[in-house]
């Protein structure tokens, strides 16, 4: 248990304004919140997973969250952010405390999950950034309800998104282009960066949305052009199948 701690306190803290919360966090026997960002990462051992909030608890710099995935209720813990019960959420990979007692909340836990962030779906189907998204130096993205999709061009030798669904048996397998607008953004879950990308086409099934994971940094509002290898009817687990998608994809913003 000492060596879990002593991995998880690697790090720099965010700023004075968090010191109280530091404070608790150690008298509670946690790394400072701040501290999980990274060290949570490198010594993680859960794949990750999603599901509906059940029940949320704010202590010591933490927000605790149960959640409900379907097939098991889960307990993960992150530096304290914004969320409510029936929100829908998605946890990255994590640093796994067993038979976990928190001394503030004077109650036990057979298995916990510290993770730098969750990411937590809006009203609108969109990511809220956690207050350790906030606290990450890297300006807020915004998350419009729409994205003007207008005057995008086709990839030189490449395909539209409409195209990529039609014709996904045949192109898998197969490294393609396309250019398209970031519609939506979810950041370091299962240790990638994940990109919805429109571009205004359609599928004959009506399918406009195109799935991308990344380690590139892009914006909601974008206008990118991937390249990477065409996947179809993956599945991740916990609710995350793809009729089509690329993955490990170099992503330029344009």
């Amino acid at each position: 248990m000492k060596s879990a701690y002593l991995v998880l306190l690697v790090g720099v803290a965010y700023a004075a304004a968090i010191a109280g919360a530091a404070e608790l966090a150690r008298r509670d026997g946690l790394p400072p919140p701040a501290q999980v960002a990274g060290a949570a990462g490198a010594a993680a051992d859960s794949a990750g997973t999603s599901g509906e909030v059940i029940e949320t608890i704010d202590t010591a710099g933490y927000t605790y969250i149960q959640i409900d995935t379907g097939e098991a209720k889960v307990w993960a813990a992150a530096p304290q952010f914004e969320v409510k019960a029936g929100d829908r959420v998605a946890i990255p990979a994590g640093f796994a405390l067993r038979d976990y007692y928190s001394k503030t909340l004077e109650r036990s836990f057979d298995l916990v999950y510290f993770v730098d962030s969750v990411s937590v779906e809006g009203a609108q189907g969109h990511a809220r950034p956690s207050r350790a998204e906030e606290h990450s130096g890297r300006p807020p993205q915004p998350q419009p309800t729409a994205v003007d999709l207008s005057g995008i061009s086709k990839a030189p030798g490449g395909r539209t998104v409409g195209e990529i669904f039609d014709h996904r048996v045949s192109l898998a397998g197969q490294e393609i282009a396309v250019r398209g607008k970031v519609v939506k953004l979810m950041t370091r879950i299962m240790g990638k960066n994940w990109i919805h990308l429109q571009d205004g086409t359609t599928s004959e099934t009506g399918a406009d949305d195109l799935t991308v994971t990344t380690d590139s940094v892009v914006a909601v509002g974008d206008t990118v052009l991937v390249r990477g290898v065409l996947g179809v009817d993956r599945d991740f687990g916990y609710g995350y199948k793809y009729d089509v998608i690329i993955e490990d994809a170099s992503v330029t913003a344009e």
